[in-house]
């Protein structure tokens, strides 16, 4: 028997699309494809807060972030502009592709270092967070994969 979704599509032609419909190389679009999306921004995304971190006594450093997560989805990702000619100036920190200068940082210490170690560490725990229910929803699916084969481990 063939469940249908609520918009009238059936599981079965949901989950047996060719993999160039899904857009995942495995064939195994929705959910599995977010999550392995989402897993790759907040590993970027950690990278990126302890730099900050570990520049919380750099005079002048200012804090950094990744684009937010459905921003990223969309494509507007802040891409970097193509460096034509060698004259041309590169990025201001080639290490950080796809890190933005953190707009909503209100004040700098006295150094001109704007890092705060209680904003960081807000926002490392909430990446944590989001990381432990992405892998949840990966683990999940893959078992349910799993299963769906007659697998058991």
């Amino acid at each position: 028997m063939d469940m249908n979704l609520p918009g009238g599509m059936a599981w079965r032609s949901l989950w047996q699309r060719p993999a160039s419909d899904t857009g995942h190389a495995h064939g195994l679009g929705g959910p599995v494809a977010l999550a392995e999306r989402r897993l790759g921004w907040l590993d970027r995304r950690q990278a990126v807060l302890s730099q900050n971190v570990a520049n919380a006594d750099t005079p002048g450093f200012r804090p950094r972030d990744v684009v937010p997560f459905p921003q990223h989805l969309a494509g507007r990702n802040g891409a970097q502009l193509a460096r034509t000619q060698p004259a041309h100036l590169g990025p201001a920190r080639p290490g950080q592709a796809g890190a933005r200068e953190d707009r909503s940082v209100a004040e700098a210490a006295p150094d001109g270092n704007a890092v705060s170690l209680d904003r960081e560490a807000m926002r490392i725990a909430e990446t944590d967070t989001a990381h432990a229910l992405a892998m949840a929803v990966h683990r999940s699916f893959a078992g349910m994969f799993r299963l769906t084969l007659g697998r058991q481990g």
